[in-house]
Parts: structure tokens; C-alpha cells; sequence
């Protein structure tokens, strides 16, 4: 079996990274808080980014924070149409740190964020999935940028969904941001069954989808 190691950056849940563990990988959660997972024997406390960079990992699948860079809160950029220095200051660190996660020095990389605000020109992302094209029955706008991994296919597309952040159709204990940020369990099962797929592991010098 051909055996990765992996780095799920910016990750408590540990959901994507037990989906690597299952298939016989060694993958690793990190951040800057405990895993809420149950398994802190594969957590990793501290900066992701300066882990990302020691050179010990084959990919790196990355959640950075999108709160100062997400499209929803761009009105808070603007509050009587006045720029509001001391946000865009914060958008425009969070931007380095999503920009250095994509650049790190590992051969195969995903990171993960939701529609961005256009002032920050982020690069053209790969790819858009929603929950509901992974067996969830919930609709969240999600992009991924992508090198040297193939775009995820889609393993159960639902034709009834509702909006996943919405005040009539709120989930148990989805008003929680560290709950709203955690990645569905279909995605994590996509990501580590196909991205860790023998077949495409092969031929994964073939895809890069960032120019």
C-alpha cells in the first residue's frame, strides 16, 4: 500500500484527518487549539503554517480562517461606505497566511475557503463544491484551490437541500462559528478516498490546476 504523510492544517475536528487514518495513512490535525476529534495522539498544537514548512509531509490539505476574508462579511469593510482600516489590515494578513499555505513547500496541496472578498485578489480557485453533491443535505459555497491533486468528484448528489447558515434552518448548535467552520463528513470522505486513490496518486504529476 502506498502510504502518505499528511497535514490537515487549521483542523480541531480532526474529520478529515481520521478519513486519512481509516485508509492506513499518517495523517495529522493541527492547530493552534486541542482536537475536539478524540484522537490528540494525532493532533499536532501549533502554528500550522510553521509546521507546514518543516518539509515532513506529502500533502497538505489546509482550512485557513476566513473571517476577514469571506465575501459575507464584506459590508463590515465598508460601514458607511467608509474603508475600515483596521479590518482590511487583518484581510490583508489573513490573505498572507492563506497565500503562504498554498505555497508551502509540499508537492501536493488543497486549501479550502469560501468566496472571498474581490479587494483581496486571491488567485482563481479550482473548484466549487457543495455539501449536497457529497450526500449532505445542506447547501454551503465552498472553493478549493488545488496543485498537483485532481478536482473531487462527486459521490451522491442530493436534489433536496436546505441553506446550511440560515435563521429558519439553523442545525443543533450551528450558530457556534468553530461548529459552522467544521468540514461535512461526505466532503472529508471524498477528499481522503480519492486524493489518496493509488490510481491518481500515479498520475498525480498530470494535474495542476494553479498556473
Amino acid at each position: 500500500m502506498y502510504k502518505m504523510k499528511i497535514l490537515i492544517a487549521c483542523e480541531e475536528s480532526q474529520r478529515v484527518c481520521i478519513e486519512f487514518r481509516k485508509l492506513g495513512h499518517e495523517a495529522y490535525s493541527c492547530d493552534i487549539q486541542d482536537e475536539s476529534g478524540g484522537f490528540p495522539q494525532w493532533h499536532i498544537k501549533r502554528n500550522a503554517l510553521d509546521e507546514a514548512y518543516t518539509g515532513k509531509y506529502d500533502m497538505l490539505i489546509a482550512f485557513p480562517p476566513c473571517t476577514y476574508l469571506s465575501n459575507a462579511g464584506a459590508r463590515h469593510l465598508y460601514p458607511q461606505g467608509i474603508l475600515n482600516e483596521e479590518r482590511y489590515k487583518k484581510g490583508l494578513e489573513a490573505k498572507d497566511f492563506f497565500m503562504s499555505m498554498l505555497n508551502a513547500p509540499i508537492k501536493h496541496i488543497a486549501v479550502e475557503n469560501p468566496l472571498s472578498s474581490k479587494i483581496y485578489n486571491l488567485p482563481a480557485h479550482s473548484q466549487v463544491i457543495q455539501p449536497y453533491q457529497f450526500g449532505e443535505p445542506y447547501m454551503k459555497k465552498t472553493l478549493l484551490w488545488l496543485r498537483k491533486l485532481p478536482l473531487l468528484k462527486h459521490t451522491k448528489v442530493l436534489h433536496q437541500y436546505i441553506p446550511y447558515i440560515n435563521t429558519k434552518n439553523y442545525l443543533q448548535g450551528v450558530r457556534n462559528p468553530k461548529e459552522r467552520s467544521k468540514t461535512f463528513v461526505g466532503i472529508a470522505k471524498a477528499m481522503a478516498t480519492q486524493w489518496s486513490n493509488p490510481k491518481y496518486i500515479e498520475q498525480l504529476s498530470l494535474f495542476e490546476h494553479i498556473s
